[in-house]
């Protein structure tokens, strides 16, 4: 058995709290208790007199150094303390002690209990303290309704902000305000009134899909902006969807587009592979602007776009990738791959789109002195445009 045990109570934001005799018990027996200075407040009548608290606050570092020094600690934490909760870092903190959780409903099922709103098929995401990624992940799925944990800086103003600038207008956001003490209140609002509004904290939302967004399977060039009016620098569809489909993305975790251009063979992927993190290179300054146009058009948010040339980039700075398309290489091809292969994860793939002899055989030789394979490679000609070569190496 542990020699050390945390009991986990799970409370909601009532300053009239309802337990079961059997927390009562835990809660008179206890001696170190631990919690945030809100269920301080909440609690502090049911403490014994002689009562130790740990107030958890940040660092955490030395809230668990505190912990160290005592066997049994019983802690309250904010609703379901395993849904996204402080059971969940405990757990990783401390693999080897008991714990033992009693939890309360989160916020999002009260906040779903308010509204009458059946949540089984909710998603539920959090960016409290987090990235856009889980958000930017449901959207991209077309989730019909995603239950969001907010924060101060990510709260439902921005959240909606957001949405509204990658064009995701056909969503209404439920807001649950201080849900479960007497100043809660709830609101639903279509985004463009939520956008500039100040809520109080705590604060979670709801948003509900209105309307399907149109999405594409191979997006017509003629549909994106071109860089300077030049419909020719882009990716062709019917070459970019066999080019994504060599990248063989599906289980793959980071995507590089060397030489974005126009941004399209990124925003393919991330439309059809909605976790993939991609990182899109590009040396022309224009672009970036022309990036974010495109992601917008489409509703692609959270492309890492970076202007410079990659080859003065450290590649090391960024996640290393499974999956590398090279669409411009700057005449430094041997160079590229080779830099490239220094970084790439194991069983990672390069794909490179060739429209000349010279560069086909260019890209075999520097795939070759570092000890890769071309594994295929396909010949496509379209309209009256000169034939494209596809080489996919390992």
């Amino acid at each position: 058995m542990s020699e050390k045990k945390f009991t986990v109570i799970g409370i909601s934001d009532n300053r009239n709290q309802f337990f079961a005799p059997e927390i009562l018990e835990i809660i008179a027996s206890g001696s170190v208790f631990s919690g945030g200075r809100r269920h301080r407040e909440i609690v502090s009548s049911l403490l014994p007199a002689d009562a130790v608290w740990i107030d958890v606050t940040v660092p955490l570092e030395m809230v668990f150094e505190r912990y160290a020094e005592h066997k049994d600690v019983v802690v309250f934490a904010s609703g379901d303390p395993l849904f996204y909760g402080y059971a969940t870092t405990l757990r990783r903190e401390f693999p080897d002690a008991e714990i033992e959780v009693y939890p309360a409903f989160n916020s999002l099922q009260m906040l779903a209990h308010r509204l009458l709103l059946p949540y089984a098929e909710m998603v539920n995401v959090s960016v409290t303290g987090r990235p856009w990624k889980a958000l930017d992940t449901a959207l991209l799925e077309d989730r019909a309704l995603i239950g969001i944990l907010t924060d101060h800086k990510k709260g439902p103003a921005e959240i909606a902000e957001r949405m509204l600038y990658y064009g995701y207008d056909n969503y209404v956001m439920s807001i649950g305000e201080c849900l479960g003490n007497e100043m809660e209140r709830i609101t639903t609002l279509p985004l463009r009134e939520v956008t500039g509004k100040s809520f109080s904290n705590p604060n979670c939302v709801i948003i509900r899909m209105t309307a399907p967004r149109k999405r594409f399977f191979g997006i017509p060039e003629s549909e994106f902006a071109h860089l300077d009016g030049r419909s020719n620098m882009i990716t062709k569809m019917p070459v970019r969807l066999l080019t994504l489909s060599m990248l063989d993305l599906y289980g793959r975790s980071v995507m590089w587009d060397v030489g974005f251009c126009t941004g399209s063979v990124s925003i393919e992927a991330k439309l059809q592979f909605p976790e993939l993190d991609v990182v899109a290179f590009e040396r022309r300054s224009e672009s970036k602007s022309l990036l974010d146009e495109n992601c917008r058009r489409f509703g692609v948010p959270g492309i890492n776009g970076v202007i410079a040339d990659f080859m003065d980039c450290d590649p090391g700075s960024y996640p290393a990738p499974d999956a590398v398309f090279i669409g411009g290489h700057g005449g430094r091809l041997d160079e590229m791959v080779e830099r490239i292969y220094s970084v790439i994860n194991k069983d990672g793939v390069i794909v490179f789109n060739s429209v000349s002899q010279e560069s086909c055989r260019a890209f075999k030789n520097a795939v070759g002195k570092c000890g890769g394979v071309i594994e295929s490679e396909h010949i496509m000609i379209l309209d009256n445009h000169n034939p494209v070569t596809i080489l996919k190496a390992k």
